[in-house]
């Protein structure tokens, strides 16, 4: 496995949509593998193929339902691998928090998502898989399938400006 450069702000790629991945192979899954290494280097939560220069429709993240509050040093990371993901169904309530980027490093934008979402994805071996989730796991499922659409969280969301007080 192998670290990869995190495409950074200013990066046309960033703003083009993703084409679907058609060959499950050893190379996607190096890929996969690279993206989840580069993904704890950068101690990131999710990770998009744009981010890392790969134009196809795939991220991974980090399945954080089950962590620690603090992650000790034999943690064994959870990941799930999203390939030419759909959404299926959001709820109409809405979720308004900040978020942070690989690709925009040190800044935090207010994003307003729905509360819920329900994804349909192939794994790694091209399996068709459904998953339900909310919380930080369901925002970090949203703001990864965004970057796949060419959508960033500078344009979803407005700064966020710590409070003076």
């Amino acid at each position: 496995m192998a670290i990869r450069t995190v495409v950074k702000d200013g990066d046309p790629i960033l703003k083009k949509v993703c084409r679907p991945v058609t060959k499950f192979d050893d190379r996607l899954a190096t890929l996969l593998d690279d993206m989840r290494e580069t993904m704890i280097a950068a101690e990131g939560i999710g990770l998009a193929g744009p981010q890392v220069g790969m134009m196809r429709r795939l991220f991974v993240v980090w399945d954080t339902t089950d962590c620690p509050d603090e992650i000790p040093e034999d943690y064994e990371y959870k990941f799930i691998d999203f390939v030419n993901p759909e959404i299926l169904a959001v709820t109409e309530e809405e979720e308004t928090a900040a978020e942070g980027c690989l690709s925009f490093p040190g800044k935090t934008q207010i994003v307003t998502r729905p509360e819920a979402i329900k994804m349909r994805a192939q794994d790694r071996n091209g399996e068709w898989f459904e998953i339900e989730a909310d919380g930080l796991l369901g925002r970090c499922l949203q703001h990864e399938y965004d970057h796949l659409e060419g959508i960033t969280i500078m344009e979803s969301g407005v700064p966020y400006k710590e409070s003076e007080d």
